[in-house]
């Protein structure tokens, strides 16, 4: 769930699948270090060697469980699927570290996923009624049901039978006896790519960062509502639903995928860059230095000076080795932890107005630390500004954020917003500046180009688990266990 002492928001997990090599347990290992930044709390890798499939799944980091040579050996098989997790559905337990695997009537099946079922509630209490026994609190384990029940004779179409009752939006990943399977919602909300090594292996995976990690060739995007089946017999794709344009998320470019990853034919790098350029035409500031918020407002910095003609400084030094405070937690501490990430470098602030540029403003704390960390350092003058439109809706798609009444530009003004954050002037990219960033002309209001509703309110699939009088209830089981 959101972490109240982190102010950032964060993606549920990443995902990749490999079939057809020798080595496909480490090579998942490393496309898994490359999506690292899509969740740090859990990892897992199912591994199947013709016979059996073989399961790691653990809490923390992948380099902390999957870097040894025993692990992987243990993981024996020539196809794999693995997943790195942040818990946006269900609790921290082990139980639901994913993939997730069932033994069927047709065999082994093993699945992992990026996104959100927004009607998983619903499905769930269907299926328990039904006498279906589940053993985690994730979302993702009603797919597992819903194939296991269906009548199909063929497994695809089984598997194909449970993507038509779920809704929201998802990138999945499974593994059978015989298939490597990739899905993605009919929209397209959650990012999938098609790589291959220079041997022919094919390779899904969320970013393409994870073929570049492992010396892989991008092949293409998974299109949204495609089904790729991958067998010993080559590729085939599947078109289950029916053709709609794509919605896929904004916010992959604006915060989540890495910068050096191409999502939808675009250069996240490039596209946060020219962010930074709108956000410098629509909001220029009489300043002397333009600081980025590390590590994700960087390229939009760069872009800011580059229209503003100001000058580009690292005046924040950013800490790349601290993971959850090991120190209790007491006031004062908590007063600290801004410093245990980020540091002030005084050489370039002392005696300057300075502009701090910013991906996303959530809650506002972290913003207040650092703007308050800018003034210890001899800051003149503090000015801010945000390479994206103000976050007034929660979402429901896979990215952690807090209910509305906790997000800032939800329940305050733009003075509001900028008194409690403590700077001279606060400006946001609008979202027709966003849309422009993105190289269209403005943004479609009957037919929106991107899932943008963080920023809109606009929710481009049902939400029943928020609307429905069932899906209200949040208690998904009564088995507590320790983390």
């Amino acid at each position: 769930m959101f972490d109240p002492d982190e102010d950032r928001l964060h993606e549920e997990c990443g995902v990749f699948g490999i079939f057809g090599h020798k080595d496909a347990s480490a090579l998942t290992a490393l496309g898994l270090h490359a999506l690292q930044h899509r969740g740090q709390e859990a990892a897992g890798i199912v591994a199947f060697d013709g016979q059996r499939f073989h399961s790691e799944r653990r809490l923390g980091l992948v380099g902390d469980h999957f870097s040894s040579q025993a692990v992987i050996e243990r993981l024996q098989g020539h196809a794999s699927i693995g997943h790195v997790r942040y818990a946006t559905c269900g609790d921290t337990h082990l139980r639901n570290v994913q993939p997730l695997y069932a033994d069927l009537a047709t065999g082994g099946f093993s699945v992992c996923h990026n996104g959100h079922i927004t009607n998983a509630l619903t499905l769930r209490q269907d299926l328990i009624r039904e006498g279906a026994i589940c053993q985690s609190t994730s979302d993702t384990e009603v797919i597992l049901h819903l194939v296991a029940q269906s009548r199909k004779p063929r497994f695809i179409e089984r598997f194909i039978d449970a993507l038509r009752m779920i809704e929201g939006a998802y990138s999945l990943v499974a593994l059978t006896n015989k298939k490597l399977i990739g899905a993605r919602d009919p929209l397209g909300i959650r990012p999938l790519v098609l790589g291959e090594l220079d041997d022919g292996t094919p390779i899904l995976a969320s970013e393409t960062c994870a073929l570049d990690i492992i010396g892989a060739r991008f092949v293409r995007e998974v299109e949204n509502g495609e089904v790729v089946v991958i067998t010993e017999d080559g590729i085939e794709s599947l078109r289950p639903f029916p053709k709609v344009e794509p919605r896929p998320c904004i916010f992959e470019y604006v915060y989540f995928s890495r910068p050096d990853s191409v999502v939808n034919g675009r250069s996240v790098y490039e596209v946060r860059k020219k962010m930074g350029f709108e956000l410098g035409r629509e909001a220029p500031c009489d300043a002397d230095v333009v600081i980025p918020v590390p590590d994700s407002g960087v390229p939009a910095a760069l872009g800011y000076a580059y229209e503003t003609g100001i000058p580009f400084e690292l005046g924040i030094i950013r800490n790349h080795y601290v993971g959850r405070t090991f120190i209790e937690p007491t006031q004062q501490i908590r007063a600290l932890g801004v410093k245990l990430k980020h540091n002030a470098n005084r050489a370039v602030i002392e005696g300057k107005r300075i502009v701090l540029v910013d991906d996303s403003i959530v809650r506002g704390t972290t913003s207040v630390k650092i703007v308050q960390m800018m003034y210890e350092a001899g800051a003149r003058e503090v000015h801010m500004r945000i390479s994206s439109p103000p976050i007034r809706y929660p979402d429901f798609y896979g990215i952690d954020t807090p209910e509305q009444q906790s997000l800032l530009a939800a329940t305050h003004s733009l003075e509001e917003m900028r008194e409690y954050i403590g700077v001279e002037t606060l400006a946001f990219l609008t979202p027709d500046g966003i849309y422009r960033a993105m190289g269209y002309d403005k943004r479609d209001p009957v037919r929106p180009q991107f899932t943008d509703h963080c920023f809109t309110g606009d929710y481009p699939t049902p939400l029943t688990d928020r609307e429905g009088s069932r899906g209200m209830a949040r208690q998904l089981s009564l088995l507590a266990e320790a983390g």
